[in-house]
């Protein structure tokens, strides 16, 4: 019988929230310095500056941090996360993995 492994799989789907980082909400409120390049909502309208919405929580965290460390290097992205909180990047983050992307039709 295979109810264990489909009890676990459900109960995983329902904690798994609990444990994600960051409060999209919070992220919200976060972001209004961030749509004058990213667009409302994430949504960047020049090829120059990315789309946020719908990307990965983890990849906007890592981007975030490097800017923050100097591994990624641009003057205005730097100067953007400088006093952003370990706090502060991981509610952008939920906020922005959280909102609708472009999708690809096949």
């Amino acid at each position: 019988m295979r109810v264990k492994p489909i009890l676990l799989a459900a109960l995983l789907s329902i904690a798994l929230p609990a444990f994600a980082k960051g409060d999209a909400e919070a992220g919200k409120k976060k972001s209004e310095p961030c749509k004058a390049c990213h667009g409302e909502n994430g949504m960047s309208a020049s090829a120059e500056f990315p789309i946020l919405a719908g990307q990965h929580q983890d990849y906007i965290t890592h981007v975030l941090n490097h800017y923050k460390n100097g591994k990624r290097k641009n003057p205005i992205m730097q100067g953007q996360v400088a006093n952003l909180t370990p706090r502060d990047i991981d509610d952008l983050a939920a906020y922005y993995s959280g909102l609708k992307g472009l999708s690809i039709k096949y």
